[in-house]
């Protein structure tokens, strides 16, 4: 297959000399190999992937190191479950949706789930709920070129992962819980994938945001995921703790954590 000068001269050259920079060899019959090099750019094209998504303070989240190894355990150990089978249950809409107040390290389990998702070559999105919202207000005076409602709206609704932070801190509003409603029930129905964090239990969410916004939600993530902040140290709920058949009693030995 040909390739123009300017696709050639854009692609970086075979660290090992040996493919044109593609990572395939094309060999007899025009069958292409992969080259040894391949694996060093798929690698490096998910790291920037990572970059390019992820916030920086979070980029080095991981289950190896603080602050996710001072979370209590069995929060731990859903998410790492989760994360474990990654495609099955980005393929099957599948989600998680953590509660708690600041600084409990909802956010930050939150983007290891997404960091883990680039990392196996899918699409995320990741917004705060009033940012997204202000993102949706802008495209209603975009100019020609610009990107649509329409553009934005299915970009939401196309990724593999949206992960939204701050679910229930804007404003009340009828306007809102249509957008919201309208976005989490087309994931739904296409079977597409959410993390959501809020400060707010199920309740008060639905308070919110409306009933039926949450209803999708425990749809796509099932129950809530609860930590708690006591004197700035975590733990699991009682109540969590019991449906995962576990014992909280370590709870205390765990430390505080940024949001």
């Amino acid at each position: 297959m040909t390739r123009s000068p300017r696709e050639a001269g854009d692609r970086a050259p075979c660290p090992l000399g040996v493919c044109d920079g593609s990572g395939w060899i094309l060999g007899p019959e025009d069958v292409a190999r992969p080259c040894e090099c391949r694996e060093r750019v798929v690698a490096r094209a998910r790291l920037a992937g990572v970059a390019s998504v992820i916030p920086a303070k979070y980029r080095g989240v991981s289950f190896d190191r603080p602050p996710v190894t001072q979370i209590n355990e069995i929060v731990v150990r859903r998410v790492r479950e989760f994360t474990d089978r990654i495609e099955e249950n980005l393929d099957s809409g599948r989600g998680l949706w953590f509660f708690g107040g600041a600084g409990t390290g909802k956010t930050t389990l939150a983007m290891l789930v997404s960091r883990l998702a680039l990392e196996a070559g899918r699409s995320v999105a990741i917004y705060s709920l009033p940012k997204m919202l202000a993102r949706i207000r802008r495209t209603y005076d975009a100019e020609a070129g610009e990107q649509s409602y329409i553009e934005f709206f299915e970009r939401l609704t196309g990724v593999d992962l949206l992960h939204l932070d701050d679910l229930g801190a804007e404003n009340r509003t009828e306007w809102v819980i249509e957008q919201l409603y309208a976005l989490v029930n087309e994931r739904y129905e296409s079977q597409r994938s959410l993390v959501v964090t809020t400060n707010l239990d199920q309740g008060d969410l639905e308070e919110q945001i409306g009933e039926r916004v949450v209803s999708r939600l425990v749809e796509i993530c099932g129950d809530p995921l609860p930590i708690f902040d006591d004197d700035r140290r975590l733990r699991v709920s009682a109540e969590v703790a019991g449906s995962l058949g576990e014992s909280s009693g370590d709870a205390d030995s765990l430390g505080p954590l940024d949001h």
